[in-house]
């Protein structure tokens, strides 16, 4: 790790040493020798661009090209800068042999026919880049960033629709919004950058132009040259000059060309040449006929044009051979499955198909709500409840698969886990659910019905009445919302039956990497198993199991004491205390609670019967009975007065008074004397007695 930290703070160190050398270029004066070695490296560096460019499989793997263009760009012209200054002061004497190489050897022959030679090819270069291929890849930069900005949301939308389905994983849909904002980020960079090519042309047109003209100023006038002799000395250097720094420039435009044409590319432009050129063998023979007829056509050298077509042909011959052999192992292929099909191959069978541990399943008349052309907004409701439920409970909720169900009714829907089917519902499309939450006695026009979450009276209303039923008290929901919070009752309801010990492990796993020593303690004496039914008996009571530290700590302390897991989950709920605490107070850290008689308790815990599922309160039947009634006044008095029933009983009776309980009141919050915290205060608001 201190290498590699070393290695990159050495890289940084040369990049900025680099940046400081190019911006120094432009003021201060190169000895000619220094100058080669720099223009030679321009050259190199352009060079390696363009065959990064040409080996890289996608555009935005080689994201660091628009900022590599200006880095050019300004290495380039402080090159010319530098350049002009010597040839300029020094004339004649100037002995920069990168110069003077590319001049003797694109001028070749000396006088004045070598200098009209070397300028017409110097035009042409400047016009390749200027009219060709630089124009034609700012307008290709230009469009690709505009349409990939514009299908951004489209295939965000498309990430959260697999996300939702099951198809891809949560890190998968994560990785591929990134990508595809780096994809964006790549094309709007590169519609800028592509103005440094065009940049560069012009200003290298302009120096050429003032090297020849300031040339013969110094020349005839400073030193007294002849006109010819100077015209000869500025002229060449100048050419070789311009040709030296547009060669380079040359092959960064060809990158730029290259890679923002080849954005629907997944390969190298080698590999995707060559597929795309062998994919039909009647193409290379119908080019070799070509070319053999114009051969004995009068006039054209036959002994070019057949050796080509002859060429042609035998490439075209390969290519008809490869698509045979191709074709024979695709029929293959296809024989194979069908004799699994038709069951010719009794050893291989299909393996059973893992339910879905939570799955969401639609009338076709609710298919709208998942369609991607309009909206989607209840996978982006279900991908919100997922996070929610990671941070409120501390369980990550697998992956969701909505599917539709043609034997539902068209309007219904209903929850699975694990294939079991737990809730269901009915939606009317294009109404709004009206729930009365108490206390609203206004009747609206609609069809009455009963909210399917919590069972509270409802309306379906329409939009012209939604206002209307807002001022009267009604809470109002549209369809997706209806769907959204049944979902998050339902696992919070079925929290322990969502968790697996495959979930468990994936937990575990994702603790030691910054808990080591925690995981390695509390694994040496407690099983996967026995975690799931501790995090199971907290999930059941809505307690959140997001601090695993703190449990895996706790089961460290007590599992080599006992195996009990209705134990181990009391001291984890202790040790729990004041985030279960905190759920109930009130703003002054308040809690307040029903207490129970004490020769009650004791007859509680005296009837104490233990079984596979957990110790329950074997009370006779009118004990129990009286028990349930005296438990209901109490609650329905607390909730009256405005409060949430929380029960305090000592440590060995909370959950026997829970089990006993839980049928008749579910949502009933039973918590012991050692679960409150030091600083939370304790208000009793009533005592629960049974009748004589």
């Amino acid at each position: 790790m201190a290498d590699k930290a070393a290695s990159i703070q050495k890289s940084d160190l040369f990049v900025a040493m680099g940046a400081i050398t190019v911006v120094l270029m432009l003021i201060i004066p190169l000895p000619t020798v220094l100058l080669d070695l720099l223009m030679a490296v321009n050259l190199v560096l352009n060079l390696l661009i363009l065959l990064i460019v040409l080996y890289t499989r996608r555009a935005i793997d080689f994201s660091v090209f628009p900022t590599l263009l200006l880095v050019s760009t300004v290495f380039g012209l402080g090159l010319n800068v530098s350049s002009t200054r010597l040839i300029l002061s020094l004339g004649m004497k100037f002995n920069g042999k990168m110069v003077k190489a590319f001049s003797t050897f694109v001028i070749g022959t000396s006088g004045t026919e070598g200098l009209v030679i070397g300028f017409v090819i110097f035009i042409i270069l400047i016009a390749v880049q200027a009219f060709v291929i630089t124009k034609g890849s700012t307008r290709v930069a230009e469009v690709a960033a505009r349409f990939t900005l514009d299908a951004m949301p489209t295939k965000n939308m498309a990430i959260e629709a697999e996300y939702n389905s099951g198809a891809i994983t949560e890190e998968e849909a994560r990785a591929r919004k990134t990508e595809v904002q780096k994809e964006a980020d790549f094309y709007g960079a590169m519609d800028g950058a592509s103005k440094f090519v065009s940049g560069n042309v012009k200003i290298g047109i302009f120096i050429t132009v003032i090297n020849l003209v300031a040339g013969l100023i110094f020349g005839m006038l400073f030193r007294n040259e002849p006109f010819a002799k100077a015209i000869q000395t500025y002229a060449s250097l100048t050419i070789g000059d311009g040709l030296l720094s547009q060669l380079p420039s040359l092959f960064v435009s060809v990158a730029t060309g290259l890679i923002v044409t080849r954005a629907v590319s997944d390969g190298t432009f080698g590999s995707d040449i060559k597929t795309q050129f062998s994919r039909n063998a009647w193409v290379y023979y119908v080019g070799a006929g070509t070319l053999a007829v114009i051969a004995f056509l009068p006039g054209f050298p036959w002994y070019v044009l057949l050796p080509l077509a002859a060429a042609l042909a035998w490439v075209g011959y390969r290519l008809r051979k490869a698509e045979a052999s191709t074709f024979k192992k695709t029929l293959a292929r296809e024989e194979e499955k069908e004799r699994q099909k038709t069951g010719e191959n009794p050893a291989d069978v299909s393996p059973v198909v893992p339910l879905d541990p939570l799955s969401l399943e639609l009338g076709y008349g609710l298919i709208p709500l998942v369609d991607k052309d309009k909206g989607a907004e209840l996978l982006e409701r279900v991908t919100r409840i997922r996070r929610e439920s990671a941070l409120d409970l501390g369980l990550v909720v697998p992956r969701i698969r909505i599917i539709d169900n043609m034997r539902l009714e068209p309007s219904e829907y209903c929850f699975k886990i694990k294939g079991v089917e737990v809730a269901r519902g009915r939606i009317r499309m294009g109404w709004y659910l009206g729930i009365n939450p108490g206390g609203v006695s206004e009747d609206l026009p609609g069809e009455k019905t009963v909210d399917p979450t919590f069972g509270l009276p409802a309306i379906w209303i329409s939009e012209e009445n939604r206002e209307r039923a807002e001022r009267a008290g009604y809470t109002v929901v549209d369809p997706p919302s209806i769907i959204a919070t049944h979902l998050t009752e339902i696992i919070k309801r079925h929290a322990s039956e969502i968790l697996g010990r495959q979930e468990v492990q994936s937990i575990i796993d994702a603790i030691r990497k910054d808990y080591p020593a925690v995981v390695d303690e509390v694994t040496k004496s407690c099983s996967v198993g026995e975690m799931q039914k501790v995090l199971q008996g907290l999930l059941r009571e809505q307690v959140s199991i997001r601090n695993m530290v703190v449990i895996l700590e706790t089961l460290a302390d007590y599992r080599p004491v006992t195996k009990d897991p209705t134990v181990l989950v009391e001291k984890v709920r202790q040790s729990l205390a004041r985030q279960i605490c905190l759920q109930y107070v009130d703003d002054a850290m308040t809690l307040h609670v029903l207490t129970v008689e004490p020769s009650l308790v004791q007859k509680i815990v005296e009837s104490r019967v233990d079984t596979v599922n957990g110790p329950v309160a074997a009370l006779e039947p009118a004990v129990m009975r009286g028990w349930i009634r005296a438990m209901t006044q109490s609650v329905n008095s607390v909730q009256q007065s405005g409060f949430l029933p929380i029960v305090l009983c000592p440590e060995e009776a909370r959950i026997l008074i829970k089990s006993s309980t839980e049928r008749e009141i579910p949502d009933l919050v039973v918590l012991s004397v050692p679960e409150i915290g030091n600083d939370i205060k304790v208000e009793a608001i009533g005592e629960i007695r049974m009748e004589q």
